[in-house]
């Protein structure tokens, strides 16, 4: 058996991780995840300081060392984590939106090490297996975490709308758009659905403003002009302080669940049975995690916006996230293509933003579905309510200078409900009257 799949073409239906489409075809949907990533990649290093285009570099790097690590196996893009935007802020005392951030160095040297306790789960899972992650986080669990981790933006997805009646029904029109695609096309067009549907949005949009003048900010294209179209982002060496590092390092714990969340939701997607790759995937993740802050990236991890695209596309082809990573690194060195994207009206992207996390938020609901998981049992049903409302409400608690957000305490709070509860249900059974035997029935005399 080789290290990479064999990728046998396939031209329609789902497309398994071990297929692949035609080139022309694995191309486009290639650009489509880049799209998919964008918003959040470059949104993450703007609120802590970070140059938006280094990450964007960054995330395409990082996803090559994932691809490469777990043998194409594992279908996930690796774009800016936003388990990192509190501990950072916090341990730099950034003000969030002031522009570059002074004291970067200080966050990079605890994202590497965060990066690398991540590297040694993965190795520990690596030489365990997974038995006990499963264990602690059975299908409800991983379903409602899954779900979670779309319902916890859905408040981001909507706020980035803007504040205009206007921007609320260009925001629409978006969703239409990509609705209409899914619906209304068939073939590479429908596989395209969210870059078509924005792409329908963006012209909409320029008709009606620049060129109707009714209503909205006109999109100024002389920024694109003006770009370069290359360009080296700024790089920054990491410095190691120990303050930093205990406020950042255990952002590990939410990775985890991030990573292993995205992975169970994968598996449930596609049908392959993903868990030998998990222990590869989580040092992946902390490789790429630490070789993005050695050169002043943001830390990164398994993107659930584009597990969102697969679901909606049900194409799950590892050979698109290589591509779509090369296609970032190109973007990253050019300051013309972040212009570019920097022209895309708010109201689009957060209408976008409604549908992709939407579909991530749908995939959770489906791993249920496809691992049969009985809600006529009380721990099942009390485990995903307290979950959804925990992720959904942003349920925040701080510990000390830690401050857990809303998915990393729906994650730990249901597998902490979870294996409390199995344990009450094992107690309780064990205290159970036994069965009467046959000779307590009054059974033959002898």
């Amino acid at each position: 058996m080789s290290y990479f799949p064999s990728w046998k073409l396939k031209t329609s239906g789902t497309i398994a991780p071990d297929e692949r489409l035609p080139a022309g075809q694995t191309l486009a949907l290639g650009v489509q995840h880049v799209v998919a990533m964008f918003g959040s990649t470059v949104l993450a290093p703007l609120l802590m300081g970070f140059d938006p285009n280094l990450a964007i570099l960054m995330s395409g790097l990082g996803t090559l060392i994932f691809f490469v690590l777990v043998g194409g196996h594992v279908p996930s893009y690796l774009g800016s984590s936003f388990a990192f935007i509190g501990v950072v802020i916090a341990a730099t005392g950034y003000a969030a939106g002031s522009g570059p951030n002074p004291n970067i160095p200080v966050a990079l040297g605890g994202i590497i090490i965060c990066g690398l306790i991540y590297c040694a789960v993965g190795l520990i899972v690596m030489s365990t297996g997974v038995k006990w992650i499963e264990r602690l986080m059975p299908p409800v669990v991983t379903g409602a975490v899954v779900a979670v981790i779309g319902l916890n933006l859905a408040p981001t997805a909507v706020k980035s709308v803007g504040p205009t009646d206007f921007d609320a029904w260009i925001a629409i029109l978006t969703v239409i758009c990509v609705g209409g695609v899914a619906v209304y096309t068939r073939g590479l067009i429908q596989k395209l659905l969210i870059l078509v549907g924005l792409s329908l949005a963006y012209a909409i949009y320029a008709i009606l403003t620049n060129g109707l003048g009714l209503g909205g900010t006109p999109i100024n294209f002389g920024r694109i002009a003006e770009a370069a179209w290359f360009g080296i982002p700024q790089f920054e060496s990491p410095v190691f302080s120990v303050s930093a590092i205990t406020l950042i390092a255990p952002v590990v714990i939410i990775l985890v669940g991030e990573n292993l969340g995205h992975i169970k939701a994968v598996t449930a997607m596609t049908g392959r049975n993903l868990d030998p790759y998990m222990g590869r995937a989580f040092l992946g993740d902390g490789l790429a995690t630490m070789f993005s802050a050695s050169f002043g990236g943001t830390g990164v991890t398994t993107y659930g916006e584009n597990i969102g695209v697969m679901a909606a596309t049900r194409v799950y082809s590892t050979l698109l996230f290589p591509v779509a990573a090369i296609f970032a690194i190109i973007l990253g060195f050019s300051p013309k293509f972040g212009a570019v994207i920097q022209t895309i009206p708010q109201p689009i992207l957060g209408g976008t933003s409604i549908v992709v996390f939407g579909l991530i938020a749908v995939a959770g609901a489906r791993v249920w579905v496809v691992n049969h998981v009985d809600f006529g049992d009380n721990r099942n049903l009390i485990v995903a309510a307290v979950t959804l409302i925990l992720g959904a409400g942003d349920f925040t608690i701080h510990i000390g200078s830690f401050t857990l957000g809303g998915i990393g305490t729906a994650t730990f709070g249901a597998i902490i409900l979870n294996a409390l509860m199995e344990l009450g249900e094992r107690h309780v059974q064990g205290e159970k009257e036994p069965e009467p035997h046959e000779a307590d029935l009054g059974g033959k005399s002898q």
